[in-house]
């Protein structure tokens, strides 16, 4: 069958800029003026709309599942349940543990139970109303701590509830110290809050396999997933990453997948499916709620001694990459602070609550928040200034980790807090006039400036960069060199998926600058490549990147060798602006009559160096690959009668060891720093006894242009040796470090404890 009539094309950049420049990204013209192609716009004459049935119920247990009524529906094709899924039952990323339509149980309010194909959406929607499911309604387990220690919690899996529970030892652990700090932290679920819901349009073929065209971010791990439950081989599952409005974590996880692409078979017509805004809140994997108890020792003069802490993470009703993020806030948990002595525990539970997996910062957001609060107590314990403490104990190149991992390459933390530290403060607000706009719920008239207050606080964080604990983490990039139309062109293929970050401007710089030619194609990303990996992590610029450097490379030999052989020369040469140069001889030929009517094409799979896994007892091992570092000063101004905020200025030093597109950084920088905002003051999932309270945008609220305050973003460039081009992943940190900053300037300002984000106004009045 054709393709659908909106699966992206060849993405082509005749314009310049290579590594180091900020060249126009070629879809953002398109996007600011509407015109891009999402996967939600994809469109076939012949396709069917798909829907889904999901449970009301966070807990119970399946009787039976009536279909009778929705197969009478006016044009109804299809009506699906577990009974029809083809090959294996169970998919998942880390733990094969999830029903691709729920068997005789559901462990979620919003699992998938049955699926419909129809001629109309809306016919598919009422053809779901008239399914009937007889339940036994259970009592749900939704106390994380509970699931990991009471005997009376139900087993939610076979294993037990707690997916993984990972211990880091280092040290002296019966150490004690003059100056004890302990605190209580608690961290809401978060959203990742992308504007495009999940969509998809499947496409069945004429070979028995299927055609998937996909909002994803890692098409290879897709299809193995999906062909298993299909019962298909791979090479039968083919997908193509169609326009993907948005990411940051959620869409690592299947999603309609699999149940569009079985509609698709049964029915032997295309079948699209999009979620509405509100299936979109139970489609997909939210941040982990965390609750963290913390006790740090330091001597008298707040040099820290030993960190204690456990951790718990609320993974829900399915594993999704609850074991990863186990890892990551188990050895970031003390922060990019020297710590000799460290004892944590970290558990990762099942529970009857919305399934939680990847966001933005990834396990580190949660310990960051418990860390940063702590270390804010220890400088107010010691009549100390919060930054001075924090540059006592920073960590450098050299330092440990708690995994006993030495960082090997730049750690500048103490030079990040000084910097921001001597970036000016805005002015003060006038006492005599106010600005409504400028105050706290000003738009809405609530003040006039009475019981307005003004806070400064400071965080830190750390964050891993790529996949960690010897985890096999490659991309693959295909490169073809030849001319086109008289004029040198490279064609980049990979399978990396662009989620709005940049990476289709980032490989075409590669290419330019690897290569010397001013044209790059990028070729859409499908699995007719090898794998991309993820985008996540902050791992695509190292990894894809790296992987599209070691290709040109191989093509740029290549070329380099024929020459050598046409021209008859020997010596070093060099591509350059489309032209054969030697250093001694000058302009030797064009790249265009070397090549001819051939083409250059190589692929390369391309590794970072190893890991290795931890050590199940004490956590011990060189567990990742990279670290990277941001730092925040932010100011607010609090109104403690009514329980505002509003944020004045978030400032941020960020080391990206080198900026391979300055302009996509700093955007990545303000995105992430506006993702930290909302955890901070606003954003939360909401979940009363299993169930979700808010699943909308009216009602679950992210940060605007009103919230967002004017940033001053410096940038380090200092080098990783070990890295490409000695870049470091950028994309992650600033949402690590804007949190703890921002409640940091709230306690400054009120002189409460806040011990939870989002801070809430009854947090600040004290009343509910």
């Amino acid at each position: 069958m054709s393709r659908p009539t909106t699966a992206p094309d060849r993405i082509t950049t005749p314009i310049s800029g290579g590594v180091g420049a900020s060249p126009l990204r070629p879809d953002g013209a398109l996007k600011v003026k509407g015109e891009f192609a999402y996967s939600s716009d994809m469109w076939m004459d012949d396709m069917l709309w798909g829907a889904t049935l999901r449970s009301p119920h966070p807990y119970a247990r399946i009787n039976s599942v009536d279909l009778t009524e929705a197969l009478k529906v006016p044009g109804v094709y299809a009506v699906l349940t577990h009974e029809d899924v083809p090959g294996q039952l169970l998919f998942g990323l880390e733990h094969t543990d999830q029903p691709v339509l729920a068997v005789d149980v559901v462990r979620y309010q919003g699992e998938a139970i049955a699926v419909v194909a129809a001629d109309h959406p809306e016919t598919a929607r009422r053809a779901i109303a008239k399914i009937v499911v007889d339940y036994d309604v259970l009592e749900p387990l939704t106390d994380m701590e509970k699931a990991v220690h009471s005997t009376d919690a139900p087993a939610l899996h076979p294993g037990g509830n707690v997916v993984r529970h990972l211990p880091i030892r280092r040290g002296d652990q019966e150490v004690t110290a003059p100056v004890v700090i302990r605190g209580e932290y608690e961290v809401g679920m978060q959203d990742q809050a992308f504007l495009g819901p999940e969509s998809g349009l499947a496409v069945p073929a004429e070979d028995g396999g299927v055609d998937l065209y996909i909002a994803t971010q890692w098409l290879h791990v897709d299809q193995k997933q999906v062909a298993a439950c299909l019962g298909l081989p791979a090479e039968k599952v083919r997908l193509t990453l169609a326009g993907v409005g948005g990411a940051f974590g959620a869409r690592e996880d299947l999603s309609m997948q699999v149940h569009a692409s079985m509609l698709a078979l049964r029915t032997g017509r295309p079948v699209k499916m999009v979620y509405s805004r509100e299936e979109s809140f139970f489609g997909h994997v939210h941040r982990h709620p965390a609750k963290l108890y913390y006790e740090h020792g330091a001597t008298r003069d707040g040099k820290l001694v030993y960190v204690k802490a456990r951790m718990f993470l609320d993974g829900g009703a399915y594993a999704s990459s609850t074991g990863a993020v186990v890892a990551n806030a188990a050895t970031l948990g003390v922060g990019p602070y020297e710590v000799p002595n460290v004892s944590i525990d970290c558990w990762g539970t099942y529970t009857n609550n919305p399934p939680c997996g990847a966001m933005r910062g990834f396990g580190a957001v949660q310990a960051a928040f418990a860390y940063e609060s702590q270390m804010d107590r220890l400088a107010a314990e010691l009549g100390l200034d919060p930054v001075d403490v924090r540059v006592l104990n920073a960590m450098s190149e050299g330092s440990a980790m708690p995994t006993g991992q030495i960082i090997d390459s730049p750690a500048p933390v103490a030079e990040l807090l000084r910097r921001v530290e001597a970036m000016p403060l805005p002015a003060d607000a006038p006492t005599d006039s106010y600005d409504l706009r400028q105050l706290p719920g000003g738009v809405s008239n609530t003040t006039h400036g009475e019981g307005v207050v003004r806070g400064v606080g400071y965080g830190i964080g750390i964050k891993n960069v790529c996949f960690s604990e010897g985890f096999d983490d490659f991309s693959t990039a295909r490169v073809r060199l030849e001319i086109i139309a008289g004029e040198p062109t490279a064609m980049v293929h990979t399978a990396a998926a662009e989620v709005g970050q940049g990476l289709v401007t980032v490989q075409a710089q590669i290419a330019r600058t690897e290569l010397g030619v001013e044209r790059v194609t990028i070729h859409p990303a499908d699995t007719q490549v090898g794998s991309g990996g993820s985008t996540s992590a902050s791992r695509q610029t190292y990894v894809t990147g790296g992987a599209v450097k070691a290709a040109c490379e191989k093509v740029r030999g290549m070329v380099l060798d024929l020459a050598r052989q046409r021209l008859n020369v020997d010596g070093e040469l060099r591509l350059d602006g489309g032209k054969i140069v030697s250093d001694r001889l000058g302009v030797l030929a064009d790249l265009a009559d070397v090549l001819g009517d051939d083409a250059i094409d190589e692929t390369v799979e391309w590794r970072h160096r190893p890991t290795e896994a931890l050590d199940p007892t004490t956590g011990q091992g060189f567990a990742h690959v990279q670290y990277a570092f941001a730092v925040h000063r932010a100011v607010v101004d609090v109104d403690v009668d009514l329980g505002l905020v509003r944020v004045v200025a978030l400032d941020c030093v960020q080391d990206v060891g080198k900026a391979i597109n300055p302009d996509a950084v700093v955007g990545q920088i303000h995105g992430g720093s506006a993702q930290g905002l909302g955890l901070a003051v606003m954003e939360e999932i909401q979940v009363k006894d299993g169930k979700i309270r808010n699943p909308s945008f009216t009602d679950y609220l992210i940060p605007t242009i009103l919230d967002m305050p004017p940033m001053k973003v410096d940038v380090l460039e200092l080098a990783d040796p070990h890295a490409p081009y000695g870049l470091r992943g950028v994309g992650e940190p600033p949402t690590i470090s804007s949190t703890p900053a921002i409640v940091a300037a709230i306690r400054a300002a009120t002189g409460l404890a806040i011990p939870r984000v989002p801070v809430r106004p009854e947090d600040i009045t004290g009343t509910a």
